[in-house]
C-alpha cells in the first residue's frame, strides 16, 4: 500500500473541521435566532479551528530569547494589501489587554467577523503567494488549495450578526482545544432535516437582505461624493459665474469708454474735416486763380517771346539787306570813281541799281507792312526807315540829277556819299542799341519766367501736401470705421457671454434642484433606514386587518409580511414587485421600507 503524505492528512483534516465548525455555527445561529456574543460555543469552537488553521505549516523564527511561532505575521500584513483593513490593525495594537503576538491575532479574528470581512482579508493574503512564502512552508494549509476553500466558506459566515466585547477578554491565556463532541451526530438531528431547510430558506433571504443593504449604502456613498462633487462644482461654476459677471461689468465700463472715445474722435474728426475742407476749397480757388492768371501770363510772355523773336529776326534779315545794300552802295561808288569817264555805262549801272534798290525797297515796304500789325511799338522805327528809304530814293534822285551833272557836281556826289556813309553807320549803331535792349527784355523775360515757375513748385509742394493731409485723414476715418467694426465684435461677444451666462445660470438651478431632490431622497432613506431600526414582526393573532386598507384578511387576501420594518398588508395592496436573478419569478416588496414581503401561513411559519 502506498504511504499517504502525512502533511495532506493534516490538510484533510482541518478542511472537514472548517466545514464542520462553519457549518454548526451558521445552523446555531439561525436557529439561536438573535446576535451572538463571546460566550456561545460554537463561535469559540470556530475560533479555535481557524486559530489551528492558521497556524497549520507556519515557520518558525528565530529571535534573541527563543523561537518564535506565530500567526500575528502574516495576519498584520494584511493592512498592506487591503486598505480597509488598517483600521483593525490599528485598533488591535491600541488595546490595552493585548501582550502577546497570539492574542493580537486572536482579537484580530474576532473583529473581522464582526466586520463580516474575514473571507475577503484571507483572499487578499491568499492570492500573495510570494509574501505568504515567508511565513508558511509549501505544504501548509494557507498555500495549498483547502486554504482557498476554508475562504469560500468564511463567505457563508456573512449572515451571522456578532456583538463580541474584545478589550475586556483575556485572550493572551486562552487555551485552543477543539470539542469534538459537538460535531458528533445523534438521533435527534436526524429529525432536524425540515429544520434545516427553513434555515436554509432563512439564510437566502438574510443573505438577500444584506447584500440589499451593501448596495444600499454603496449607492449611498456614491451619492455623497456625487453631492460633494456636485457641491464643489456648484461652488466652482458660481465663482466662474461671479468672474464673468466681473468680466462682463469691466466689458460693459471699456464698451462705454470706446464709445465716448468714439463719440468724441467722430465729433474732432468731422469738425477736422470740415475745417480741412474749408480751407481745401479756398486753397483751390485760389489755386485755380492763381493758375488761371498764371497760365494767362504765361501766354502773353510766351506771345511776346514769339514777337520779339520774330521781330529779332526780322531786324537781323534787315541788317543783313542793309549790309548787301552797303556792300553794293560801295562798289556803286568804286565803279563811279573808276568808271567816271564812262558816263553812259556808269548811268546804265546806275539805273540797274536804281531798280535794284527799288526792288529791294520794294520788298522792304512789303515786309515792314506785313510787320506793322506785328510791332505796334515799333512804329517809330519803322517810320525812320521809310523816311531813310524816301532820303534814299531822294538821294538816289539827286544822283541821278547829279550823274546827268556828273561832269559839274562830282564834288557835291562825293560829299552826298559821304553823308550817306555817315548816316548808315549812325544807322547801324542804333539797330545794334536797340538788339542790346531787346536782349535785356529777353533777360528779364526769362528770369520773370523762373520766377514763375519757382512759385509754381512751391504751389505743386503746397498741393502735394494737401494731398497728403487728405489721405492722412482718409486713414484716420479708416480707423474710425475699423473701430466700430470691432466695437460691434465687442458688442456680439458680449450678447454671446450673456446667453454663456444665462445657460450657465440655468444649469446651476437645474442642478440646485437635483441636489435638493437628491438631498430629500438620502434624509428620506435615512430616516426610514432609523425609522425601522429594531422592529418587531406582529404576531399572527394579532395581524387581523391590512396595514394599508384596513380589510380583514381571508383566503382571497392572503397576509404578506415585511422583514424589514414589521407590517404586515394583504396581496392587493403588496403590488409592488422586484425581480430577482435567484429566483424565476418576482418578489414583492414592502411600500414603505422597499424590503422584501414574506408570505406568512397560519402556522406563523414563513
Amino acid at each position: 500500500l502506498a504511504v499517504k503524505d502525512p502533511t495532506a492528512v493534516e490538510r484533510a483534516n482541518l478542511l472537514n473541521m472548517a466545514k464542520l465548525s462553519i457549518k454548526g455555527l451558521i445552523e446555531s445561529a439561525l436557529s439561536f435566532g438573535r446576535t451572538l456574543d463571546s460566550d456561545y460555543p460554537p463561535l469559540q469552537q470556530f475560533f479555535v479551528v481557524m486559530e489551528h488553521c492558521l497556524k497549520h505549516g507556519l515557520k518558525v523564527r528565530k529571535s534573541f530569547l527563543s523561537y518564535n511561532k506565530t500567526i500575528w505575521g502574516p495576519l498584520e500584513l494584511v493592512e498592506k494589501l487591503y486598505p480597509e483593513a488598517e483600521e483593525i490593525a490599528a485598533s488591535v495594537r491600541d488595546l490595552p489587554g493585548l501582550k502577546t503576538p497570539l492574542g493580537r491575532a486572536r482579537a484580530w479574528l474576532r473583529l473581522a467577523l464582526m466586520q463580516k470581512k474575514m473571507a475577503d482579508y484571507l483572499r487578499c493574503l491568499i492570492i500573495q503567494r510570494d509574501l505568504l512564502s515567508e511565513f508558511y512552508e509549501y505544504h501548509a494549509l494557507m498555500m495549498e488549495e483547502e486554504g482557498a476553500v476554508i475562504v469560500g466558506l468564511l463567505v457563508g459566515l456573512n449572515v451571522i450578526d456578532a456583538n463580541l466585547c474584545v478589550k475586556g477578554e483575556d485572550l493572551d491565556s486562552q487555551v485552543g482545544v477543539i470539542d469534538f463532541s459537538v460535531y458528533l451526530k445523534s438521533d435527534d438531528d436526524i429529525g432536524g432535516k425540515e429544520r434545516n431547510v427553513q434555515i436554509a430558506a432563512i439564510f437566502f433571504f438574510k443573505n438577500y437582505v444584506e447584500e440589499l443593504n451593501r448596495q444600499l449604502n454603496s449607492t449611498v456613498s456614491s451619492l455623497h461624493a456625487r453631492v460633494d462633487s456636485l457641491e464643489k462644482s456648484n461652488t466652482k461654476l458660481i465663482e466662474e459665474l461671479a468672474i464673468a459677471k466681473n468680466n462682463i461689468i469691466k466689458l460693459q465700463e471699456e464698451n462705454h469708454q470706446l464709445r465716448n472715445e468714439n463719440t468724441l474722435i467722430l465729433m474732432k474728426t468731422q469738425h477736422h474735416l470740415e475745417a480741412t475742407k474749408v480751407d481745401v476749397e479756398a486753397e483751390l480757388q485760389t489755386y485755380k486763380h492763381s493758375r488761371q492768371g498764371l497760365d494767362e501770363m504765361y501766354n502773353e510772355a510766351r506771345r511776346q517771346l514769339r514777337e520779339e523773336s520774330q521781330l529779332r529776326q526780322d531786324m537781323e534779315n534787315e541788317l543783313v539787306v542793309l549790309f548787301f545794300m552797303k556792300h553794293e552802295i560801295e562798289l556803286a561808288m568804286k565803279l563811279l570813281e573808276k568808271f567816271f569817264y564812262e558816263k553812259q555805262d556808269t548811268l546804265i549801272g546806275l539805273r540797274q541799281q536804281l531798280d535794284f534798290f527799288k526792288a529791294i525797297n520794294m520788298e522792304m515796304y512789303q515786309k515792314l507792312q506785313v510787320s506793322e500789325d506785328a510791332m505796334k511799338e515799333k512804329n517809330e522805327i519803322i517810320g525812320r526807315l521809310e523816311d531813310k528809304t524816301n532820303q534814299i530814293n531822294a538821294t538816289m534822285k539827286q544822283l541821278e540829277q547829279r550823274l546827268q551833272q556828273a561832269e559839274k557836281a562830282q564834288m557835291d556826289a562825293e560829299a552826298e556819299d559821304e553823308k550817306l556813309k555817315q548816316e548808315y553807320v549812325n544807322k547801324s549803331e542804333s539797330l545794334q542799341k536797340e538788339f542790346s535792349q531787346k536782349e535785356k527784355q529777353l533777360l528779364q523775360l526769362e528770369t520773370d519766367l523762373k520766377i514763375e515757375k519757382e512759385w509754381r513748385q512751391t504751389l505743386e509742394d503746397d498741393l502735394q501736401k494737401e494731398k497728403e493731409t487728405v489721405s492722412h485723414l482718409k486713414t484716420e476715418t479708416q480707423e474710425i470705421i475699423n473701430l466700430k467694426k470691432e466695437f460691434l465684435k465687442l458688442q456680439e461677444k458680449n450678447k454671446q457671454l450673456r446667453r454663456i451666462c444665462q445657460d450657465q445660470e440655468a444649469a446651476l438651478q437645474e442642478l440646485a434642484s437635483k441636489l435638493s431632490e437628491s438631498k430629500l431622497k438620502i434624509e428620506d432613506i435615512k430616516e426610514a433606514n432609523q425609522a425601522l431600526q429594531g422592529q418587531v414582526w406582529l404576531k399572527d393573532k394579532e395581524a387581523t386587518h391590512c396595514k394599508l386598507c384596513e380589510k380583514e384578511f381571508s383566503l382571497s387576501k392572503r397576509k404578506h409580511h415585511c422583514r424589514n420594518c414589521g407590517e404586515i398588508f394583504c396581496n392587493a395592496c403588496s403590488d409592488n414587485e422586484l425581480p430577482l436573478p435567484s429566483s424565476p419569478k418576482p418578489v414583492r416588496v414592502c411600500d414603505s421600507c422597499h424590503a422584501i414581503l414574506i408570505q406568512r401561513c397560519s402556522s406563523n411559519v414563513p
